[in-house]
C-alpha cells in the first residue's frame, strides 16, 4: 500500500491542512503512481515532487489524469501502486464545492485559515502564563511566537478579506453557501485559499468564474507566491505567466509522463522535440517493417516460381536451389517474427490546409449588420482572401451573433451580407450541438468532439473560416497545431475570442473590439 501522511479529519472544506508547518522542507513527493480506475491505465509510472519553492503545472487532454493526480498528491484517492509523502500546511482548491444547509462563508473563511487561528488562540494562552510567570512560560511563548510568524497569522483574515473583494466574492461571513450561485461560492472558496497562504497550494481549474479583474488578481497572487505550487488549468494565459515546471500526462511513446523545466517556453519546446522524436521512430520502425514483410513476400514468390521442375528444360538445378530458396524464405519470415513493432502510433495532429483562396480576391462583405438585442450596434466587416480578423468584447456584446450572420445562419434585423460569388464559409460555433452522423460517445468527450467539429471544417478548404472560441475543451497541443496552421491558410479567418493566450499569440491580427463602444457604428476592415 502507499504510505501516506495522514490529513486533517475535519469535515470537506475548501481547505484540507497538514497541521504542522514544515517551513523549507514542506513538499509533496510522489513514486511510481500506477492507478487504472476503468478497464485502461489512466496514469503509468507517474513520479513528481512538488516542494516549498516549486511551481508546477499538471497538463493533459481532458481525462489523461490530471485531476486523479491531484486527489492521489493530496490523499483523497489511493493509487494501485507507487507510494506518496506530504508534509507542511496544504490548501486545496478542487472543481466543485458542496453547499451544506448550515456552512457559511465565514465557516469556509476560519477552515481555510484554522492553522493561522490555532496558532494566535495558542500564542494568547502563552502569553497569559508568561504574565503570570508559570513555569516553562517562556518556551512556550517563544514556540507560539515562532508558528504565529511562520504562518504570517496575524494578517491572515485581512488577507482573505483581500481576496474577497478582489475576485468578486461574496464578503458578508454570515451567508449560506446553499444561497449562493456556483459561481459565487467557487469564488469565495478560491479566496480562502489563497489568503490562507499555505505553504502548499493545490488549484484545480482556479479560472472557473472569474472576470478579466478575478483573472488579473489570481495571475499576480500566483506570481508573486514563495510557497510550493500545484497547479491544473486549461487557462494558459495563467500556466505560461506562473508555472516554472510542467508535468505533461499526455500520450508518450513508452506511455509514462513528462516533466519539462524552464517554463512555458521549455515545455513547449521540449514536447514539440518529443513528438517530433516519436514521430521519427515510429515512422523508421514501419519503414523497417515493410521492408522485411516485402522482403518475405520476394522469398515466397522466389519459391513459388523458381524451384518448381513442371516443363522446361534445367528441373534437376531448379530441384537442386530448392532448399536454398526455402531456408531464405524462413529466414526472412524469422526476422520478420523478431521484428515486434514497440513504437506505438503518435496522436493524430490537427492539420490546417493551406486552401486554393486567391490572395486579396473579395469574399464576403457585412454593411451595418445588427440584431435587435443581441448586436444592436451596426457593423461592417468586409473579407477578402487571406485576410485575418480577431473578433474580441466581452460576453454578450454580439461576437457569437455576429459570426452567425457572416456565417448565414442568422439573418440581421438591419444591413446585409453578401457573398462574392460561389464563396464556401465554414463555421465553428462556440458549443458543439449534436450533428446527424456524431458517434453519441463523443459528446460525453468535449474535447474530441470538438476536434471533430474542427477537423471537418478545415477539411473543407474554405474560403472563409469562422471560429467561435476554437480553443474551448481543446488540448494545449491541438491549439499549438491550429493556431501555427491558420498563418498559412489562403482563405480569409475570422476568430472570436477570450481565451488571453490565444490573444497574445494573434496579438498581430486586425481587431474589432465590440466592447469598445456603447453607441455608433463599427466598421472592420481584415487587410493584413
Amino acid at each position: 500500500m502507499p504510505r501516506t501522511s495522514p490529513l486533517s479529519s475535519a469535515p470537506q472544506t475548501p481547505t484540507t491542512t497538514l497541521n504542522t508547518p514544515a517551513g523549507d522542507r514542506a513538499h509533496l513527493r510522489a513514486r511510481g503512481i500506477h492507478h487504472s480506475p476503468g478497464s485502461r491505465p489512466l496514469l503509468t509510472d507517474v513520479d513528481v515532487t512538488v516542494s516549498a519553492t516549486t511551481k508546477l503545472a499538471v497538463v493533459g487532454e481532458n481525462g489523461s489524469g490530471k485531476t486523479t493526480l491531484l486527489r492521489i498528491l493530496t490523499g483523497r484517492l489511493t493509487p494501485d501502486a507507487g507510494t506518496v509523502e506530504r508534509a507542511g500546511t496544504i490548501a486545496i482548491a478542487d472543481q466543485e464545492l458542496p453547499a451544506p444547509a448550515r456552512t457559511t462563508v465565514g465557516d469556509l473563511v476560519d477552515a481555510a485559515i484554522r492553522p493561522a487561528l490555532s496558532a494566535l488562540a495558542a500564542f494568547d494562552e502563552a502569553a497569559a502564563a508568561l504574565a503570570t510567570e508559570s513555569p516553562g512560560a517562556q518556551d512556550a511563548y517563544s514556540r507560539a511566537l515562532d508558528r504565529c510568524i511562520q504562518l504570517d497569522a496575524w494578517d491572515a483574515q485581512r488577507r482573505v478579506d483581500i481576496a474577497l473583494e478582489s475576485l468578486g466574492a461574496v464578503t458578508d461571513r454570515s451567508r449560506p453557501l446553499a444561497h449562493l450561485s456556483v459561481g459565487q461560492r467557487y469564488r469565495v472558496r478560491l479566496a480562502c485559499v489563497l489568503g490562507a497562504q499555505p505553504e502548499l497550494l493545490v488549484l484545480d481549474e482556479p479560472t472557473n468564474h472569474l472576470d478579466a479583474a478575478g483573472l488579473d488578481f489570481l495571475t499576480a497572487t500566483l506570481s508573486a507566491r514563495s510557497g510550493g505550487l500545484l497547479l491544473v488549468s486549461h487557462d494558459a494565459a495563467l500556466l505560461a505567466d506562473t508555472a516554472h515546471e510542467f508535468l505533461d500526462l499526455d500520450p508518450t511513446s513508452d506511455g509514462r509522463p513528462r516533466l519539462h523545466g524552464g517554463g512555458w517556453d521549455g515545455w513547449r519546446t521540449g514536447r514539440a522535440r518529443d513528438r517530433e522524436a516519436w514521430q521519427a521512430a515510429y515512422d523508421d520502425q514501419q519503414a523497417q517493417h515493410r521492408r522485411l514483410q516485402e522482403a518475405v513476400d520476394q522469398a515466397r514468390g522466389r519459391l513459388s516460381t523458381g524451384w518448381r521442375p513442371d516443363k522446361g528444360t534445367h528441373k534437376h538445378q531448379r530441384q537442386s536451389r530448392a532448399p536454398g530458396v526455402v531456408q531464405a524464405l524462413h529466414r526472412r519470415e524469422d526476422e520478420l517474427r523478431r521484428h515486434a513493432l514497440t513504437v506505438p502510433p503518435p496522436p493524430p495532429r490537427l492539420s490546417v490546409p493551406t486552401g486554393t483562396t486567391q490572395p486579396g480576391a473579395p469574399l464576403l462583405t457585412a454593411a451595418e449588420v445588427a440584431v435587435t438585442d443581441r448586436s444592436p450596434h451596426p457593423v461592417t466587416v468586409r473579407l477578402a482572401g487571406g485576410d485575418r480578423l480577431l473578433v474580441v468584447g466581452p460576453n454578450g456584446a454580439g461576437k457569437s451573433t455576429l459570426l452567425a450572420m457572416l456565417a448565414g445562419g442568422l439573418g440581421p434585423d438591419a444591413g446585409s451580407v453578401r457573398r462574392h460569388g460561389a464563396v464556401s464559409v465554414a463555421h465553428v460555433r462556440q458549443e458543439d450541438e449534436p450533428e446527424p452522423g456524431d458517434d453519441p460517445r463523443d459528446h460525453r468527450s468535449p474535447g474530441q468532439l470538438r476536434r471533430r467539429r474542427l477537423t471537418r471544417a478545415l477539411a473543407e478548404e474554405p474560403d472563409v473560416l469562422l471560429l467561435d472560441e476554437p480553443t474551448n475543451h481543446l488540448s494545449m497541443a491541438l491549439v499549438d497545431d491550429l493556431l501555427a496552421g491558420l498563418e498559412s491558410a489562403s482563405g480569409a479567418v475570422v476568430v472570436a475570442t477570450h481565451d488571453r493566450q490565444v490573444l497574445r499569440r494573434l496579438a498581430d491580427w486586425p481587431r474589432l473590439d465590440l466592447g469598445a463602444s456603447s453607441c455608433g457604428s463599427q466598421d472592420a476592415s481584415a487587410t493584413m
